[in-house]
């Protein structure tokens, strides 16, 4: 019970600690854009404020909490900037990820410094040669959130079958930064703090014990479980990244709404003379936000509620469910740039500028909708399929 309340006390620390920088990364979006990148100070922040270790496995000096104030954390910096909240989501979920890594990897990136950074990209277009002792590893990935910040990346490739008919094999591969090269080509019209930029590997040696595989992270045999046998670790690895890039659109939307009722108080149309707090389409829009920020909130706080229950000991959750759960995590961001999008067109003409801080929530909120975790029709396309009968064709689940 003591150990339960200290946990619920440092939670409810670093959350309080969210939502009071939160205005003051609000301050700082427009230098963040301007750079493309998280300014040091706002790294410095959040390093100091422990956000990094809420998934960290206590070895490393990590807290091991529940993902649910991971989220909640993620959430309250995106009300202030989507950018920062952003990479907070993808590099923070590196730490939880490091863990179902071999122990030698985790003391390979920890062991010197538990509070070094890992970036990532996921895209399976890395070329592999299998090797003794490990791979050879060359590619081109795109879309690094967060890598000019970190000392490590992780990188998606498939590894060749072992014998002729077989399936290859999708795993994750760890690399130092002297392994590979961040090519500076991030120039977008939303999440531009965010620095994802390309990395290039060209053929390095990765140890196996530098590798995850996705069916460990799936069916719960990685081998850091062996030293970090938390229930958090028996996660799904897939549930727990794709609730990262969609959780801060829900507090991106948030701020917009927050920006736009500030904004209604003050404006007065110049052509009917009409307050726009009076305007029943912008009451509507003020409305139909809130109650969607809360039904997401809801919602996924639901889905992980079950797969946390069955993380500890409870009954598995089925494919179906986590299909289900899938589609429903792909839906926020769509959903989330919708709803901007009508906040934006009641905020009028002078909405538009980009001084107007609602442009660059509804800019960050319509990028999101571009990552591949957040594509609806695919992942809605494969929840149907699996109702009628069909085989389930997306196993990052």
């Amino acid at each position: 019970m003591q150990r339960e309340n200290e946990s619920n006390a440092l939670a409810a620390r670093l959350i309080a600690r969210a939502e009071e920088l939160a205005p003051v990364l609000g301050a700082r979006a427009g230098q963040a854009n301007a750079i493309g990148r998280i300014p040091a100070d706002t790294l410095a922040d959040l390093q100091a404020a422990g956000f990094f270790k809420v998934l960290q496995p206590k070895r490393y000096g990590g807290y091991e909490l529940d993902p649910q104030i991971f989220f909640d954390i993620q959430i309250a910096l995106a009300r202030g900037c989507m950018s920062t909240a952003w990479v907070y989501g993808v590099v923070g979920v590196h730490n939880w990820q490091l863990a179902l890594f071999d122990e030698r990897a985790q003391q390979e990136v920890w062991g010197a410094n538990p509070a070094t950074l890992i970036a990532s990209t996921y895209m399976p277009v890395g070329r592999v040669t299998v090797v003794e002792g490990g791979f050879r590893l060359s590619g081109h990935w795109k879309f690094s959130s967060g890598s000019e910040l970190c000392e490590w990346v992780f990188l998606g490739a498939l590894v060749p079958p072992a014998s002729a008919g077989g399936a290859p094999e999708y795993r994750t591969f760890l690399l130092p930064r002297s392994d590979y090269a961040i090519k500076q080509d991030w120039d977008v019209l939303g999440l531009r703090a965010t620095g994802s930029h390309d990395i290039v590997v060209d053929d390095v040696f990765v140890p196996d014990y530098r590798t995850h595989r996705s069916v460990d992270g799936m069916m719960g045999t990685s081998p850091g479980l062996a030293v970090n046998d938390a229930a958090l670790f028996r996660l799904p690895f897939a549930q727990i990244f794709v609730r990262a890039v969609c959780t801060a659109c829900i507090g991106a939307l948030q701020g917009a709404l927050d920006d736009f009722v500030g904004y209604a108080d003050k404006r007065i149309s110049a052509n009917s003379g009409a307050k726009t707090v009076d305007d029943t389409g912008a009451q509507v829009a003020c409305a139909n936000a809130a109650v969607a920020i809360d039904e997401m909130r809801v919602l996924l706080r639901r889905n992980f509620d079950e797969l946390l229950a069955a993380a500890n000991g409870g009954a598995a959750v089925s494919i179906e469910r986590r299909v289900h759960f899938r589609y429903q995590s792909a839906q926020v961001a769509e959903r989330c740039a919708q709803i901007a999008s009508a906040l934006l067109r009641h905020a009028g003409g002078n909405g538009i500028y980009h001084r107007n801080p609602l442009v660059r929530r509804f800019l960050d909120l319509h990028a999101a909708r571009a990552h591949y975790a957040n594509n609806v029709e695919r992942f809605g396309q494969n929840l149907g399929a699996v109702m009628l009968g069909r085989e389930n064709a997306d196993f990052f689940i």
